[in-house]
């Protein structure tokens, strides 16, 4: 059996990282060879759980065919959000909680998707099934992975499948949820320390819309003030990656971590279709989102029906 690297999404989050390392520990235990890498490096959240648990960080790959046949997704299925040649190999496994869009394969494959709040909750599912034990310090990332995912339990993504495996997984590392989960949020909103490109580069994704192409970026902050004191820097930014990129529309999403309310930056076109989708003017290329926190129920979905109406 030759061996296969599995990795996350482009710009990787907790989930991303930490869904490559369980499913590389779940795979090894059922007798595959593989090796868990990162497609970027780990954001200061993420870093922050990996010192916490004092797991090495992943590394990080620009190509895989150069060094595999096959490989594995996990938290992401669509072709511009994975690696670069990810067409010159196979696709043998998929675990996501993410739309099915842009992927297609030439040979069968396990493909799970499930529309909970975070891919750590499926893989502790899947160790269930499989009746593999989920050592400590995995569970603690884990654990970290579904907090990131769903801001502690409070995005509109959260399922009662990740309440379930927050409590068994919180069990196993013996790990405070609140009080941890506060920290390692907070830990990932040290805006001051990041340049405009870092910020609306650091959580962001690229999206077909009916043939437009949208870059949706999220910051997670504990005070909005801080994100829109920089909108014009953030908003030239978003506007060189548009040019450079050829993104039609750039959108970056401001969510404080602990109200759940997000304001949203517009750059590009066509933006009368992000006030439609969310029914609201931009004034300023702004606009408040009062509980909107997750881009992929709540900012995707509305978006998409909006380019395709």
């Amino acid at each position: 059996m030759s061996k296969a690297l599995i990795f996350g999404h482009q710009n990787p989050d907790t989930d991303a990282i930490v869904a490559a390392k369980a499913f590389a520990y779940y795979q090894t235990q059922r007798g595959y060879d593989v090796e868990a890498v990162a497609l970027g490096e780990p954001n200061m959240e993420t870093n922050y759980v990996l010192n916490h648990f004092d797991e090495p960080a992943p590394r990080v790959v620009k190509t895989v065919s150069n060094e595999v046949d096959q490989v594995m997704l996990v938290d992401h299925n669509e072709a511009q959000q994975s690696v670069s040649d990810l067409d010159k190999v196979q696709v043998t496994f998929v675990v996501d909680h993410h739309r099915i869009a842009n992927f297609h394969t030439d040979a069968p494959l396990y493909y799970r998707a499930e529309p909970v709040g975070c891919v750590s909750t499926i893989l502790t599912e899947m160790f269930d099934e499989a009746k593999i034990e989920i050592p400590a310090k995995l569970a603690g990332l884990m654990l970290s992975a579904i907090i990131s995912d769903t801001l502690l339990l409070q995005s509109p993504t959260t399922t009662d499948k990740d309440r379930e495996a927050v409590r068994a997984l919180a069990e196993i590392a013996d790990v405070d949820v609140q009080s941890y989960g506060i920290a390692m949020l907070k830990a990932g909103t040290n805006l001051a320390a990041k340049s405009d490109k870092e910020l609306i580069d650091g959580d962001a994704k690229s999206f077909d819309m009916n043939g437009h192409s949208v870059r949706i970026g999220q910051i997670n902050t504990v005070d909005l003030d801080d994100v829109i004191s920089r909108q014009a820097g953030l908003e030239k930014a978003m506007q060189d990656e548009i040019a450079s990129e050829g993104y039609d529309l750039f959108i970056t999403l401001a969510t404080n971590v602990l109200n759940s309310d997000s304001e949203l930056i517009v750059a590009g076109e066509p933006k009368d279709v992000v006030e439609k989708a969310f029914n609201t003017k931009l004034a300023d290329n702004r606009a408040s989102l009062p509980g909107v926190v997750s881009r992929k129920k709540q900012v995707v979905p509305p978006l998409t029906e909006a380019f395709n109406a």
